[in-house]
C-alpha cells in the first residue's frame, strides 16, 4: 500500500498543481490540490496507528479504532472505531477526491476505508446512521453503484427507522442520558434524515419517507424560538407527545443558539426540501439563513463563534465547522430561486475564500486535516479550537457544490 501511496502522491500532485497556473484564482483547484496531499499524507498516518490498513477485525461492534476525527494536544493523529458517530467522514472525503478526480486509485482508497463501517448498518443503539452510513457507503453508491452499498443503505434506514417514537413523531436521539432525559432529540437529527430519503428513492417504501417527514416537521415546530434561532435539545414524553424539557448540551446554555446546530437546521430543512419539494421546509430554511447573516455577533469573516451567545465574545472560539456545513448548505439553497440566491452564494464563496485564506492547515501538518479551529463542545470541554474531520467533510463538499454551480 506505502508504494501505492507515494507514486499516486507523485501523480497526483503533478496533475493538480497544473491547474495553479491559471492566471485568476480558481478557489476549488486550489483546494483540492491541496486535500490531495494532505488527505494522502492522513491516511499514512492512519497506516502507522493501524498497522494493517483499516481492516476491522471485529465488524459486528466496530471497535478498532480506523478512521480519523481529530488531532490531540500534541499534534497527533486521534483515530475512531466504527461507532463513532463521526467515522462516515473520513470515507466520505475519499469519496469526494474520487468525484473530483475520476482517478480510481482515490476510489480504491474510498472502499477501503468504508468497507469496515458495514458492520453498523445493523446498530440500532444510534441516531447517528446517516453521517456514519450515508456519508460513506451512500457517496459511495451514488458515484460507484455498487450493488451492495444499496443493501447497506436499506438496513441502515431500518435500523434508523427503529427508533421513531410514533406518539411523538420524531427519531430518538440518544440512549445514554435516561437519566435526565426520556426522549432527547437533537437538532443535529436533521442531518440524518437523508439516509431515509435515499432508503425511499431505492426501496419505494414509504414508511421511510412518511418517518423523515413527519421529524422534520416536528422539528420546525418545536426546535425553533420566534427568530429562527435553535434549541438544541427538545426532551419528549414518548406516550403522550409532549415536550418535558427544552435544553442545550454542547451549546453556552439551555436558552443560547449553539452555532453548529443552527448551521445542521440550515442544511437539515435545504436538504429536506430538495427531497419533498415542500415550500414549507424551503421557506424554513431561507429563515435560519436570515437569523444566521442578520445577528450582530456573526464576525465579519462569516466564521462563527462556537455559541452566538457566549458570553467572552470576540474572545470566544470559533467553529469552523458551523462555517464550512452553512457554506455547504447555501450553495444548494442558492439553486432554489427567491430573491436571495445570489445573495447566499455570495456568503458562501465568502466563506470558503476566509477557510481558504486564515483557517487552513499547513500542508503535511495538522495530523493531515484541512482545516483548523473548530469547536466541537466547549460546554463539556471537549475538541476546543481543533481540527474536526467533519469541517473538512463539508468543506469538500461545499467545494465541489461550488464547481457544479459554475466555480
Amino acid at each position: 500500500m506505502k508504494t501505492l501511496t507515494v507514486s499516486f502522491f507523485l501523480i497526483t500532485t503533478l496533475l493538480l498543481q497544473s491547474c495553479g497556473t491559471e492566471k485568476t484564482r480558481d478557489t476549488v483547484a486550489e483546494n483540492f490540490d491541496f486535500a490531495a496531499r494532505q488527505l494522502l499524507y492522513a491516511v499514512e498516518l492512519t497506516e502507522q496507528i493501524t498497522g494493517n490498513g483499516t481492516d476491522d477485525s471485529q465488524p459486528e461492534t466496530g471497535r478498532k479504532p480506523l478512521s480519523p476525527r481529530t488531532a490531540g494536544e500534541d499534534g497527533s493523529l486521534i483515530l475512531v472505531p466504527a461507532y463513532d458517530w463521526t467515522s462516515g467522514f473520513f470515507p466520505g472525503e475519499l469519496w469526494f477526491m474520487y468525484e473530483y478526480t475520476g482517478d480510481p486509485h482515490w476510489e480504491e482508497l474510498a472502499v477501503r476505508f468504508t468497507s469496515p463501517l458495514e458492520g453498523q448498518k445493523l446498530n440500532r443503539g444510534t441516531h447517528d446512521l446517516g453521517f456514519m452510513i450515508y456519508n460513506s457507503f451512500g457517496n459511495g453508491f451514488r458515484l460507484s453503484k455498487r450493488a451492495n452499498y444499496r443493501e447497506v443503505i436499506l438496513e441502515a434506514a431500518r435500523s434508523l427507522a427503529s427508533r421513531y417514537k410514533p406518539e411523538a413523531k420524531v427519531i430518538r436521539s440518544w440512549d445514554y442520558t435516561r437519566n435526565t432525559w426520556q426522549c432527547p432529540v437533537i437538532i443535529d437529527n436533521m442531518m440524518n434524515l437523508e439516509l431515509l430519503f435515499k432508503a425511499f428513492s431505492e426501496s419505494s417504501d414509504s414508511t421511510f419517507y412518511h418517518i423523515a417527514v413527519n421529524h422534520a416537521n416536528t422539528t420546525m415546530k418545536n426546535h425553533f424560538r420566534e427568530d429562527y434561532s435553535t434549541w438544541h435539545v427538545i426532551d419528549y414524553d414518548t406516550i403522550t407527545g409532549e415536550i418535558r424539557h427544552r435544553n442545550t448540551h454542547q451549546g453556552y446554555a439551555d436558552g443560547s443558539t449553539w452555532s453548529r446546530g443552527e448551521a445542521w437546521a440550515l442544511y437539515g430543512y435545504t436538504m429536506t426540501y430538495r427531497e419533498t419539494g415542500d415550500e414549507t421546509f424551503l421557506m424554513q430554511a431561507r429563515n435560519i439563513a436570515e437569523f444566521i447573516f442578520t445577528h450582530p455577533r456573526l464576525p465579519e469573516d462569516l466564521i462563527p463563534y462556537w455559541d452566538y451567545d457566549a458570553p467572552g465574545i470576540p474572545d470566544e472560539p470559533r467553529d469552523v465547522s458551523a462555517a464550512a456545513i452553512t457554506a455547504s448548505a447555501l450553495y444548494e439553497l442558492s439553486q432554489y430561486g427567491g430573491e436571495k440566491a445570489a445573495e447566499y452564494r455570495s456568503r458562501a464563496d465568502t466563506i470558503i475564500e476566509n477557510l481558504t485564506d486564515n483557517y487552513r492547515a499547513a500542508l503535511h501538518s495538522g495530523a493531515g486535516f484541512l482545516l483548523l479551529h473548530s469547536t466541537g463542545a466547549k460546554s463539556l470541554n471537549s475538541e476546543i479550537d481543533v481540527p474536526l474531520v467533519y469541517a473538512d467533510y463539508y468543506f469538500l463538499e461545499a467545494l465541489l457544490r461550488k464547481k457544479n454551480l459554475g466555480g
